[in-house]
């Protein structure tokens, strides 16, 4: 079974976020950066099937040269191979383009089951999976909980609202995006973290693979620290009438009750 998990390089949860000069992304010269929770998720998802099922676990990201230290921690905790698509401009791909990238590298491999997370941590538009799943005609599903192999297929479990679930079976090949919780995740062992260093991480380009963020739909144009004030209101009348008039701020305006 070959599974392919696509995993991207976001700034750490725990950094200074300063808007950049142009307004419109932040500034990234001073940030640490981890690989994306959901994505860590949809790796350790991968790695418990191949030990429970055998096969193989390719590791896929698109990112500037630093991505590196992502891609060898996944190499570290358990992935065979990787596959880097070299970009320093990743933000200039909208979805769209980013599935247009992911996908004409993960054409060649194809694979039994392409696990991403549901969505990133800096951008959070939770599309790139199901955009990727379209392009390379895959049947899929998003929000998985669970995932049970059987013959030919695959039955997934799928978080739905208020505490419902739903459960559906699925031909292979096929996409999933794995809601962050599934599973407890690993940490990387001395001798996982050796044998990273012998694995084959393969290079390609956006260049080589003939997508460019040309056209994009989708542009950010400006973004901003929420604003910050402060007002008081007077609630004059009788006591009974002020607070039918608090509680119904509280309830259709600040939304508390």
């Amino acid at each position: 079974m070959k599974i392919v998990v696509c995993v991207k390089q976001v700034p750490a949860r725990d950094s200074l976020l300063r808007i950049a000069a142009q307004g419109n992304w932040i500034q990234e010269d001073d940030l640490s950066y981890e690989i994306n929770e959901p994505d860590a998720y949809a790796l350790e998802e991968g790695l418990q099937l191949k030990e429970r099922h055998s096969g193989e676990v390719v590791v896929l990201c698109a990112g500037p040269a630093r991505a590196s230290q992502t891609i060898r921690e996944a190499l570290a905790k358990g992935a065979d191979r990787a596959i880097h698509i070299e970009e320093e401009d990743l933000g200039s791909y909208d979805p769209l383009g980013a599935a247009r990238l992911l996908a004409a590298a993960l054409a060649p491999e194809k694979p039994d089951l392409v696990l991403t997370g549901l969505q990133s941590d800096d951008l959070g538009y939770g599309q790139t999976g199901v955009i990727l799943a379209e392009l390379l005609g895959m049947p899929h599903a998003t929000i998985i909980m669970q995932v049970e192999k059987q013959d030919g297929s695959i039955r997934v479990k799928r978080e739905l609202e208020d505490g419902w679930f739903q459960h559906v079976e699925m031909p292979l090949p096929a996409l999933l995006t794995i809601q962050s919780g599934i599973n407890k995740l690993r940490y990387a062992t001395l001798m996982g973290i050796k044998k990273a260093k012998t694995k084959e991480i393969r290079k390609l380009t956006a260049a080589g693979l003939g997508v460019s963020p040309a056209g994009a739909g989708l542009r950010l144009e400006r973004i901003y620290a929420p604003e910050r004030t402060k007002r008081t209101q007077l609630f004059e009348g009788a006591p009974k009438e002020a607070a039918a008039q608090l509680v119904e701020k509280l309830k259709f305006e600040a939304r508390v009750l």
